[in-house]
């Protein structure tokens, strides 16, 4: 799908979706629904990066795609591991580096999924939507985390 130069480039969640992200009006009330957050998070990325892995193992090969596949499966279980890790990190500034590197897997885990979209390589573009849009909300959320670390 070769895109025009002026078409305005779609993400794959719609803008208006991604507020309740963004903006959170409610804070946890207690330990316990903070950790079934995280264990939750931890486990969608998990999900997430085994969808990508499963994706490519039913994709033919090709020299454009083994390149988005390489690139992409390294981008996925690195945002997955260094979030399981964030979850141990024995301090705050710990924390806030490993989820620094999470947001940036995270990112360029999306940015090789538009890649794939947009270009001429032959995908099931509804797999990839769906994948994009799982990793466009993990994006949003350790983002948040990020800007929501505080160091006092």
């Amino acid at each position: 799908m070769q895109k025009k130069e002026n078409e305005a480039f779609e993400y794959f969640l719609p803008m208006e979706l991604t507020a309740w992200v963004e903006d959170p009006k409610s804070a946890y009330n207690n330990s316990e629904e903070k950790s079934e957050f995280v264990q939750n998070l931890r486990q969608r990325f998990k999900v997430a990066s085994l969808n990508v892995i499963n994706y490519f193992e039913k994709q033919p090969n090709s020299p454009a795609l083994g390149v988005i596949r390489y690139q992409l499966l390294k981008s996925a279980t690195s945002a997955a591991a260094n979030y399981r890790a964030a979850c141990r990190a024995r301090s705050k500034k710990e924390f806030f580096a490993k989820i620094c590197i999470v947001v940036e897997e995270t990112d360029e885990t999306l940015f090789w999924l538009e890649l794939l979209r947009d270009s001429d390589v032959p995908t099931d573009n509804a797999a990839i939507t769906t994948l994009g849009k799982e990793w466009q909300e993990l994006l949003l959320i350790v983002a948040k985390a990020k800007a929501n670390t505080n160091f006092e």
